[in-house]
């Protein structure tokens, strides 16, 4: 038993896992964000662009609630496909801004990877060398 605590222990503080963990919950953070965005901001206006329509009220009504004496016994049975389109909404917005991060991301990792360092230029080289050097292309000219 101890093997396992340990093993799940070892698991759990690699980095990747940790990584993981903080990348979920400030997904989860931000999947809020973006919905109160399109739900505050874009749908209203969108709304008001095809009539004043909320999407969240859109609903097809299969059964109708049931009512007596003013109380009601049975609760009506809808299809909000106004929910859906919502959802649906926050979804490619959120999946359009990942997109975009990612994009981003990725362009400035191979920034980074296609400056390599330049490579130091080669010392010159001792005067006594670059003497012979001299001498050398002087004597291949005379020939």
């Amino acid at each position: 038993m101890k093997k396992i605590l340990q093993e799940f222990k070892d698991f759990a503080m690699r980095g990747n896992v940790i990584d993981m963990a903080v990348g979920i919950i400030i997904g989860g953070a931000f999947g809020k964000i973006v919905s109160s965005l399109v739900n505050d901001v874009i749908m209203p206006g969108i709304g008001l662009l095809i009539g004043g329509v909320n999407f969240t009220d859109l609903k097809v009504t299969l059964k109708h609630a049931v009512i007596e004496g003013g109380a009601e016994i049975a609760p009506a049975v809808t299809i909000n496909y106004g929910s859906f389109l919502q959802q649906t909404f926050d979804f490619l917005i959120i999946a359009f801004v990942i997109f975009m991060m990612i994009k981003a991301l990725n362009a400035l990792q191979k920034k980074k990877t296609e400056e390599p360092a330049a490579p130091a230029e080669p010392p010159a080289p001792p005067a006594d060398v670059q003497l012979l050097s001299e001498i050398r292309d002087l004597l291949k000219e005379k020939k």
